[in-house]
């Protein structure tokens, strides 16, 4: 389907979205959120889709923020519904239960550092900023960068970012571990390209159930976490594609996985 907010291309096993506002830096408003949510709800559906891309169009930006025409129309009930829609969309993101590689072209600050977070993960030019201001506009996070963030970097380093609103460089964000990888802007795509197609080359059952274990790890006690991860393991065991793989192994030649 056509979309006013996206730009959506398909090149074999890999989907790259791009926000396409770059005249307010790819600002998040309603209708982007709910093209968002629409694109990827499609690619959970879509079985020859195997990884997301997503990224900001123009030089400048990966999204600068949510948009604060909308913010400064606010009130409690709105934001709050405002708020949970966000973070309805970025869940959906996040368990996917494909991966989804946020190549980070420019500007990730407020609600676009908290898309980027919901990301599986994350790869930075080295031109990138990052950061939640929120606090300099009287307001916090509301697309779940104050839970998202610690998660990633750790309490301390999340709340000096969260208190002080300050921004911080790509090679930074990697030092803390917000960001997987920094590259040149220039290589930036390329080195996203290559990184999602050898993504679309695993097993995707596998990887659906390495992503669902990671997630519900962080929402168990270790015991039934592990517990869990046992009976992953157990169903991925009755895979044609577990066959094929440790077959390939043995065999010594590259497997072909179908995704059953």
């Amino acid at each position: 389907m056509a979309f006013e907010h996206l730009v959506v291309d398909r090149s074999g096993g890999v989907l790259l979205v791009s926000i396409n506002r770059p005249e307010v830096f790819n600002a998040l408003n309603a209708p982007t959120l709910d093209e968002l949510s629409q694109v990827f709800e499609d690619a959970r559906a879509d079985a020859g889709v195997r990884v997301v891309v997503l990224t900001g169009m123009g030089a400048k930006s990966f999204v600068a923020g949510a948009d604060i025409k909308e913010l400064a129309r606010q009130t409690p009930v709105s934001g709050r519904e405002h708020a949970r829609r966000g973070q309805a969309v970025f869940d959906r993101i996040e368990r996917l239960g494909k991966p989804v590689i946020a190549a980070v072209n420019g500007f990730a600050l407020g609600g676009g550092c908290e898309l980027a977070m919901a990301c599986t993960l994350r790869v930075a030019a080295d031109s990138a900023r990052f950061g939640q201001p929120e606090i300099n506009l009287g307001l916090i996070p509301g697309y779940a960068g104050s839970q998202r963030l610690p998660r990633l970097v750790g309490r301390g380093r999340a709340l000096e970012l969260l208190l002080t609103g300050t921004s911080i460089t790509a090679d930074e964000a990697w030092r803390i571990g917000l960001v997987n990888r920094v590259v040149p802007a220039a290589e930036l795509m390329a080195e996203v390209r290559t990184l999602a197609e050898t993504l679309a080359a695993k097993p995707p059952i596998a990887l659906r159930y390495i992503l669902d274990a990671v997630a519900s790890r962080l929402e168990m006690p270790m015991p039934d976490a592990q517990a869990y991860e046992a009976t992953l393991f157990g169903l991925v065991a009755t895979t044609d594609d577990m066959r094929e793989g440790t077959a390939a192994f043995l065999e010594k030649r590259k497997p072909a996985f179908k995704g059953q």
